[in-house]
């Protein structure tokens, strides 16, 4: 079979799920030419990886897909909650928790929320904004590829003409899945617990189920009778539904095994119900594993979503971390690309994702077990996992494309606390600018941005990236008529607010087959006081959490931060500085990687 030369691309991509789409997303907004080859012909048609966590949102927002994805999830708009029962008629009822945000207490630290949108409604919402950007090649595989130190060389099947064509790229991005072809020919070693459990998703319609559920719009239920013991999801609240069924290949038991008759006489066991009519529509069988890579890169191939980590689904932690992984790579290769940052800047994305991966996959193997997801038997190994928000919003890097981080800060925090620590997410803060209202996060997505309390920093920053090509944008904030962008009025006990507003949030994160615990908040935040104003780290003082600007951020007057097109803290002067211009190149050099 003859072999075609198709040309060249700066990035490739191997995959067109959720992350592989997502980084096509970003990478399209960010002006990088790109070719994505997905092996399957169309996007997913189950429904599963539904729940979308507050930083993703966020991602979505500035990436002007989030209208468009809640308008898709809107049937599922009203479900809260995970509910445990011995059957869905039983007399053993417990919520494991009911709202997801109750009291609407996580608008102070976030301008998006929670989204359940099932991963057949999400993946055509990605495809369609990707398409405007980027060249999408469904039903063309990846099959092998060549790395040399300019650039891979990929081989692509189109699956239905049988034609093969070569692609030169400078760099390929592997969103291939938990059984990477890429991740494999790299000879790329994982880390962790390996399986933990399986289940047989079934899809099924059942009319009458409904009339069950009653106006119990949950999230996912959990029941908990051997003979129906597993998870129930509902599609569209009325006939269309899926359930978890335990699955023990260790046992024995295949695929084949789950027929029609075995699975509707579970599900008519899990609902109480014997002559529910159930119609199977679908089955797919799924793994639930802890694992994570040991490197994320090899030269110019980098590992995103499941390629590089696998967690359980309890929390939606593992698409969620996916779709980060790749809205991280992405700035950094924009970045390289377009020459105002040098090379380096891409050895920093394994050592900034790569931890965040295996504290998160810990966590959601230890939700799992804290909930009894059907068919992992391990009992909880500590605490009630509570805090979902500190995994959401609360992870940090303590080593990457930063200066001035503290490298004794815990990836997760036990609470969230947002304070503006290098190598924090930059915390959200509503503003003002005339009639608009827009929020900090808004502010980053192409350039790194200099947020400053005194207008003396816009001529260090011209000259900054005068000097060095850096596209830096500075935004002065604060009162005066001279500030570009008018902060509203921060909340919380330093700023005359009531601590714990947003306290403990109960709810929690709406996964993909449950979660639980709350979304607290806690723990000091500290804020700018008196004497020298450090550079980096955090500033002197605690205290309870502070929204807003410029205690939230933890800066003083004549304070600055520099903030990456990811939204993440790179670095901080949380008071006047005598050489701003000074500081501020020597920190734009070490973080771009231009030293």
């Amino acid at each position: 079979m003859d072999t075609q030369t198709a040309g060249r691309v700066p990035v490739l991509i191997a995959g067109g799920s959720l992350v592989g789409l997502s980084a096509s997303l970003f990478l399209g907004r960010l002006g990088v030419p790109h070719l994505l080859a997905e092996r399957h012909a169309e996007t997913s048609r189950h429904p599963r990886g539904r729940g979308n966590n507050l930083r993703t949102m966020e991602l979505f927002r500035v990436a002007r897909v989030e209208d468009d994805i809640r308008a898709a999830a809107s049937v599922l708009a009203d479900n809260h909650g995970i509910l445990q029962a011995d059957t869905l008629t039983g007399a053993e009822q417990e919520w494991l928790f009911r709202e997801i945000d109750p009291g609407g207490g996580l608008a102070r630290f976030s301008p998006s929320g929670w989204c359940l949108c099932s991963q057949n409604d999400l993946e055509p919402v990605l495809l369609r904004h990707a398409r405007q950007r980027g060249d999408i090649r469904f039903g063309t595989e990846l099959t092998g590829f060549t790395v040399d130190a300019e650039g891979v060389d990929c081989t692509l099947l189109d699956r239905e003409s049988g034609e093969v064509s070569t692609v030169r790229a400078d760099y390929l991005v592997a969103a291939d899945g938990p059984r990477s072809p890429v991740r494999t020919a790299l000879g790329i070693a994982q880390t962790g617990r390996g399986d933990l459990f399986h289940n047989i998703s079934v899809t099924f319609r059942a009319k009458r189920l409904a009339d069950a559920v009653g106006d119990r719009l949950f999230i996912a239920c959990y029941l908990t009778d051997p003979a129906g013991a597993g998870a129930l999801l509902p599609v569209d609240n009325r006939e269309q539904w899926v359930f978890h069924l335990p699955w023990h290949p260790e046992r024995g038991e295949t695929v084949e095994d789950f027929t029609d008759e075995r699975c509707i006489a579970h599900i008519r066991a899990a609902a109480g119900i014997p002559d529910l009519e159930v119609e199977i529509t679908g089955r797919a069988p799924w793994h639930a594993a802890e694992r994570v890579a040991e490197r994320y890169s090899a030269g110019r191939v980098f590992l995103v979503g499941d390629a590089a980590h696998e967690m359980p689904p309890t929390g939606a932690f593992g698409s969620n971390t996916g779709i980060q992984d790749a809205h991280n790579l992405a700035w950094k290769l924009a970045a390289v690309l377009d020459g105002w940052a040098g090379p380096r800047l891409l050895d920093t994305y394994g050592p900034e994702r790569q931890p965040v991966a295996v504290h998160t996959a810990a966590r959601a193997a230890e939700r799992s077990a804290e909930h009894k997801h059907p068919g992992f038997d391990a009992a909880p190994g500590g605490g009630r996992q509570t805090n979902v928000l500190a995994v959401a919003l609360g992870y940090r890097y303590a080593d990457g494309a930063l200066s001035g981080a503290d490298a004794g800060d815990p990836v997760i925090p036990e609470r969230f606390a947002p304070d503006g620590s290098v190598g924090s997410r930059a915390p959200h803060v509503w503003l003002r600018r005339g009639e608009e209202r827009l929020s900090t996060l808004d502010l980053f997505e192409r350039e790194p941005v200099l947020l400053a309390t005194d207008p003396a920093w816009r001529a260090a920053a011209a000259t900054v990236a005068a000097e060095t090509g850096v596209p830096l944008r500075c935004h002065v904030l604060g009162p005066a008529p001279d500030a570009d962008l008018h902060p509203e009025p921060a909340t919380g006990p330093a700023a005359g607010g009531h601590p714990g507003a947003a306290g403990h949030a109960g709810g929690g994160d709406p996964a993909a087959a449950g979660t639980g615990g709350g979304a607290g908040v806690g723990g000091p935040a500290g804020h700018a006081g008196g004497g020298a104003a450090p550079v980096g780290g955090r500033p002197p003082g605690v205290g309870g959490v502070v929204v807003g600007w410029p205690e939230g951020y933890g800066l003083g007057a004549g304070g600055a931060v520099l903030v990456r097109p990811d939204g993440f803290v790179a670095w901080r002067a949380a008071g006047p500085v005598a050489d701003r211009a000074g500081a501020l190149r020597a920190a734009v050099r070490e973080v771009f990687a231009l030293a």
